[in-house]
This record gives C-alpha cells, structure tokens and sequence, in this order.
C-alpha cells in the first residue's frame, strides 16, 4: 500500500505551506501558500539571506520599506514556482484589512512585480484577510483577472461572502478554530468531531450543494488526523512537519468529501449582504477572535519584517 500522503493525492490537491522551499521539494506539492510569519521565519535563516539581501539592493535606496518587503516575497514566490508546478500564495499586507482600496492597489502592485520578472498571473494567488472589505477587495480584483485566496477565514458567512463574490479560492482555517474549542471548552476534540473539521466540511458542502465554482483549500493543521478527516476537500495545504508525517504513515486513507455526498446535503441558502454579514460574524465569537487575532498576528510580523528590512539599508 502507498503512503498516506500518495493516497491522499488521489483525492486533493496538496499544497505545502512553508516559506522554506527547499524543504518541500521531496514532497511534489502541487502548488504552495506562504504568509508574512512563514516568510519571516524563512528569511531568518542564513540559507535565505541572498533574496532578502538581493531584494534590497534590487529596490535601490530610494525604495519604501513596503515596496521591499513586496520584492522579499516575490523573491520567495519565484523561488517556490521553480518547485511547484502550480500556484504560489502571496499574502498582502494584513495592515489593509480593512481598506478595500489600499488592499486593491497593493494587489495590483503585487501581481505587477511578478508579471514584471516573467511570471504569468495565472501563477499567483493574492491572499487577503476574510473581512468584509478584503472580501470586496478580491471581488473587483477578480473582475480584473487576478485571482485570491482569502485567507482568515473562520465561519460560513466568510466563505458565503467569498463565494458571491467569484473569488478563485478560500482558505478555511482547521487548527485555530480546534485550538479556541479546546481552550473554551476544556474538552479534547478529534475526528469528525473536530470542530475545525466540521467548519470546513460544512463550507465544503454548501458551495458543492449550491454549485459555487470557488476552490476550497482547507488550512491550519494540529495534526494528521484533522488532514485525514477532509480527505476529498479540493487542496489541503499541509506544513512540512505534517507532510512529513503522512509520507512516512502508510494506514488506508478514505474519502471523507464529495460532490456526491454535499448533493445529498439538507440544507439551505444563506442570504447574505453586508449587514448579515457583519452581524453573524458578529454572534460568532470564535470567528470574530481568531479573525481579529490572525491580522494582529500578521501585521505584527510585517512590522519586523519591517525592522529586518531597515536593518540590511
């Protein structure tokens, strides 16, 4: 029997998430997604000096802080396009969650940059935080022919949101949400039980049921079981630890999601606009804390990504 990792590929799409690429290569990801903590821990690591290095020369002195950390992480994305056949995920700046404008231009700056050294835009996915404006954000960027991967994504009325709005793909988070039941509850959760399982099964059902075309790519894992769980979901991205794991278990995998099992679903379309969806996000308090918690987080590692950058100057 093969691993569990070759097994799990016959029903997802596997996505390695890491900013350290080299490691990923014994994996064959499909595609990858970074964020501004991965791509910091990478660039902290003496292996990846010469593409910061490389970025701030390349900007030259007159260059904002910004416009460099946009050349860092595009450093990082062509690095990991040469691994992966697919896709990379470059997030923009978590500071503009809530500025559909600046989110917008940034994006387009983004994209510019890659197209600039050779990369076709098919190529990149432009993660942006699941707030209403982000979402709004992704919905005009889309139209424009440059697709997303909202991120930060904790409730139904998020990936509702996104699905309405044409976004390419969501990334549903497992892990946060296990980690706020667990230090909620006390209670110890595993299998379909999982409460992170259980959130992405349902977004999974109801854009399957209600055929949204919007790519869903579970995300956040604690441990292998969670993974196993969505077996069938479209990409799962996986951290190096995690795929490591799976390639070294070789126990049968079996599908958990299909488009055969949501159309069998009993469920019914949720109407959403913007007051329905500030308000249930709102009733939500695990979805509202791990939102807000995830952009902090965020932003505060663009801010020593920041400290990094003036450091090299």
């Amino acid at each position: 029997m093969s691993n569990q990792l070759e097994q799990l590929k016959k029903f997802t799409v596997v996505v390695a998430d890491t900013g350290d690429f080299e490691s990923m290569r014994e994996y064959q990801p499909q595609d990858a997604t970074t964020n501004p903590s991965l791509i910091l821990k990478a660039a902290r690591q003496e292996q990846y000096a010469h593409l910061v290095e490389r970025a701030v020369k390349d900007a030259g002195a007159s260059a904002s802080v910004g416009s460099i950390i946009d050349r860092v992480l595009i450093a990082f994305g062509k690095e990991i396009l040469q691994i992966v056949p697919g896709r990379v995920s470059t997030e923009v700046d978590a500071r503009l969650s809530f500025d559909s404008q600046s989110t917008i231009e940034k994006a387009r700056e983004v994209i510019a940059l890659y197209e600039a050294d050779g990369i076709s835009r098919e190529r990149v996915l432009i993660k942006i935080a699941s707030t209403w404006e982000g979402i709004a954000a992704a919905t005009q960027l889309q139209k424009e022919g440059i697709r997303c991967n909202l991120t930060l994504m904790f409730s139904l009325a998020q990936a509702v949101a996104c699905a309405e709005g044409g976004i390419q793909l969501i990334s549903p988070f497992v892990g946060r949400i296990y980690d706020w039941y667990k230090k909620n509850t006390g209670e110890e959760y595993s299998g379909a039980e999982d409460p992170g399982v259980q959130s992405v099964r349902q977004i999974y059902t109801y854009y399957r049921k209600f055929g949204h075309e919007t790519e869903v790519m579970g995300a956040s894992f604690r441990n292998t079981g969670q993974i196993l769980e969505l077996a069938g979901c479209d990409l799962l991205t996986i951290g190096t630890g995690l795929l490591e794991e799976l390639q070294n278990n070789d126990g049968p995998v079996e599908r958990k999601l299909s488009p055969a099992l949501a159309d069998e679903a009993e469920i019914e379309r949720l109407v959403l606009d913007e007051k329905t969806f500030r308000f249930l996000l709102n009733e939500d308090a695990m979805a509202t804390e791990k939102t807000a918690e995830g952009i902090r987080a965020f932003s505060a590692d663009i801010v020593k990504m920041e400290a990094l950058i003036e450091g090299l100057r």
